[in-house]
């Protein structure tokens, strides 16, 4: 296929039913965290792509994040890849949901949900957000705590004293040490700073946001009316977005 490149898949971790992440084999153009890349399957005799985030570090083997949509075509194809299955990679990475676009600030705060872990795991494990934030807080959403993934290795990031994670949780009331509900609610009544024992303000603070359009519009309108607008290039604001269909 024009643009596209064969690659293979290198290795397979499933976390929960249809939740799954591949790293990928395959020549890649210099990327930035929080890229995409498209990658696609001949299903049927055409070409079914995607873009997925990519969650490696630049340098590192593309590693994606992937969960199985329910009207989905190609992502229940992608989880049935086993380690040695090809596919198809656009080796050019695109988008703008990185930190060069984002304003200075004292704190970064990631608000994640599902699969939308991907772009904030690609820029914490490049470290510049240590370098260049006091301190960073990362939100990640869920229905299930087994979907609360990469645990291990986002607590070995946070031994450091400059992150820290808000794990949310909007099924299982009994879970423990978690967050209960959806973000913006819990932004709402302020359960999200409490727990990570942090104020969220204008003057100090950046939301980086990804996930649903509908989690992104109400976590936007749980915080204008203290005074956080959606950041643009010619009017900046505090919360920068990437709308992530999961």
């Amino acid at each position: 296929m024009s643009g596209y490149v064969a690659g293979k898949i290198a290795a397979r971790r499933v976390w929960a039913p249809g939740l799954v992440s591949l790293t990928v084999d395959a020549p890649l153009e210099p990327f930035a965290p929080g890229q995409f890349v498209n990658l696609g399957l001949e299903l049927g005799g055409r070409l079914v792509r995607r873009s997925y985030s990519l969650a490696s570090a630049p340098l590192a083997q593309p590693e994606f994040y992937l969960t199985a949509l329910e009207t989905g075509e190609l992502s229940p194809a992608l989880l049935s890849l086993d380690v040695g299955d090809e596919l198809l990679v656009d080796p050019k990475p695109q988008g703008f949901f990185t930190l060069s676009w984002v304003p200075e600030a004292a704190e970064l705060w990631m608000l994640a949900t599902g699969t939308g872990l991907a772009p904030f795991l690609s820029m914490l494990r490049q470290g510049e957000v240590f370098q260049r934030f006091e301190h960073v807080v990362l939100v990640h959403g869920v229905r299930e705590p087994s979907h609360l993934t990469y645990r291990s290795e986002i607590r070995e990031l946070a031994s450091g004293g400059k992150l820290t994670l808000v794990p949310v949780l909007s099924r299982d009331p009994s879970a423990l040490g978690v967050v209960h509900g959806r973000i913006p609610a819990a932004l709402v009544d302020g359960r999200i700073e409490a727990a990570a024992a942090r104020s969220l303000s204008p003057e100090r603070s950046h939301l980086m946001v990804c996930g649903n359009p509908a989690m992104i519009d109400d976590t936007i309108h749980a915080l204008e009316p203290r005074g956080f607008r959606r950041h643009r290039t010619r009017k900046p604001g505090h919360i920068t977005t990437e709308k992530y269909w999961e």
